[in-house]
């Protein structure tokens, strides 16, 4: 009899440890961070995506294979010269949260309000100037067709491509060689990166070398069986094909545990082809689909049954057959906009963010921490020298007013109060100077400890980025895996903290 989704109870073999770290002994960087507080008592059913959630990427290699495929398909498809498949690329220079102006081959990085702090025309630094010239100047819309959001890891190498290209014909063109507009330039890109994926090159040679390309994580069937074990219903929700998907997932969790003789039998429901966000706002029907991944050529109704295959359908279909209440469900992902903004939006659904980044960023916070408390610490002392600054010239003001004449009474007491002013002026103009220096060199020092080009993703400047806005508005919490979760005990209250206005702060 096949075991391939039958429900596996608890076993002694495969019991998860039923007690939780407490939440400061957990290390940093595999802790779950809350913006919203969270009741896992109260969720009934957990949903996964696949690719960057439960598949971890190595995205060296992955980047690689993406660019190199979409390479050769601008030069098959589009007729871009042979020349640009030895374009020599820089990874670091894509990070999530970066804006594409399409009509100008810039990309920039905003800050929580849209603006931009740092930019670069390809792979070139712009002046402050240009970019305040460009962009700040009138309120932009982020939305709108000129923009690209990039905002997933799966977008990273449209990005870095897109620097490579536009250093490359800006070559051409100071040599007097035709180009494509940078727009243009953009959509070929795009265009020939989601042919690369949907023809099947690319997961082809994924498939053929897993272990290379996808990093098991030994905890994960741990994690899985701990909130079976606590009566929660797992489902699987991915925009991957059956063909890819069964040999990513046998390859993460096949002979991890013994009661779990294949992937399949972790999850109550199994959906491929989801074709998310319009699953979660879209009406196509669930068709379910044989052990071959081929469609039973019918569509289904009624409850799900464990142990088969789903492909397409929609959230309200899927919350009537799975009976499950909209906060009832907590689905974890990485896309902001895919499995995140779009799931929030349309269901009340509650969300869990995978971002992988975290375990760098946490890292390289805590060993950059002295640095960091000394950044905060000449932020204090720019403040300080402003308002000293601001009082000594209000002063010199007054005393400028005065109808002063040395002979008059007085009069040689208030030349002396000017002079002495200015003085002091000087000294913290000086002071201000010599701060501010201090600061930029000490700011530029820790971002290329995160990121040669960027800084850290969280941040921009003084503010938090676009980026660290959207994880802070999209998700309940987030985390740099789904195996932190084995952390916590699956009845675990996540709090979220105290919010507080500036005024509110002591």
């Amino acid at each position: 009899m096949s075991t391939v989704g039958a429900a596996v109870e608890p076993t002694p073999e495969t019991e998860a440890i039923e007690t939780a770290a407490r939440p400061l002994d957990i290390p940093r960087k595999n802790r779950v961070y809350v913006n919203r507080n969270l009741r896992l008592d109260r969720i009934e059913m957990v949903g996964f995506d696949m690719d960057y959630t439960l598949a971890i990427y190595d995205q060296a290699r992955i980047e690689q294979l993406s660019i190199q495929a979409t390479l050769d398909k601008l030069c098959v498809n589009k007729g871009y010269p042979d020349e640009i498949r030895h374009l020599a690329y820089e990874p670091a220079l894509a990070i999530r949260g970066l804006v594409v102006d399409r009509a100008n081959g810039n990309i920039f990085k905003p800050d929580r309000y849209g603006f931009p702090g740092r930019a670069r025309h390809g792979s070139l630094p712009m002046e402050r100037e240009r970019v305040s010239e460009l962009y700040q100047r009138e309120r932009m819309s982020l939305s709108s067709r000129r923009y690209a959001w990039i905002d997933s890891l799966f977008a990273l190498p449209e990005a870095v491509l897109y620097t490579c290209l536009v250093d490359y014909f800006d070559r051409r063109v100071d040599s007097g060689q035709p180009k494509p507009d940078y727009a243009t330039m953009w959509d070929h890109i795009r265009e020939c990166i989601d042919l690369a994926h949907r023809d099947g090159s690319m997961k082809e040679t994924v498939r053929a070398n897993l272990p290379d390309f996808i990093q098991a994580d030994p905890h994960l069937a741990e994690t899985l069986h701990k909130l079976r074990s606590s009566g929660k219903r797992l489902f699987l929700l991915t925009n991957s094909a059956w063909d890819y998907t069964d040999p990513v997932m046998s390859h993460l969790l096949d002979g991890q545990l013994g009661a779990y003789p294949s992937w399949r039998n972790y999850f109550d429901i199994i959906i491929v082809a989801a074709a998310k966000p319009e699953f979660f706002t879209g009406e196509h029907p669930f068709v379910e689909l044989d052990n071959e991944g081929l469609p039973m050529l019918r569509t289904t109704s009624g409850p799900f049954v464990r142990g088969r295959i789903y492909s397409g359908g929609n959230l309200k279909q899927f919350e009537a057959r799975a009976r499950a209440s909209g906060d009832g469900v907590l689905f974890v992902g990485d896309h902001i906009y895919g499995d995140m903004l779009r799931s929030r939006k349309s269901s009340s659904w509650r969300t869990a963010m995978v971002v992988q980044e975290l375990e760098h960023e946490i890292t390289t916070t805590d060993k950059l921490k002295g640095k960091l408390v000394a950044l905060d610490q000449l932020d204090a002392r720019l403040n300080q020298l402003d308002t000293e600054l601001n009082e000594r010239q209000s002063t010199m003001r007054f005393l400028q007013r005065l109808d002063v004449d040395d002979s008059a009474p007085g009069g040689k007491e208030r030349l002396a109060a000017q002079r002495a002013v200015k003085t002091d002026i000087d000294h913290l103009r000086g002071a201000l100077k010599r701060t501010h220096a201090e600061h930029r060199a000490l700011e530029n020092e820790t971002d290329l400890a995160f990121n040669p080009h960027w800084g850290p993703i969280f941040r921009e400047g003084n503010e938090i980025s676009k980026f660290a806005e959207q994880v802070e508005a999209y998700a309940c919490v987030y985390t740099s895996r789904v195996s932190n979760l084995r952390f916590y005990l699956p009845m675990q209250y996540f709090r979220g903290p105290r919010d507080r206005m500036p005024h509110e702060r002591l």
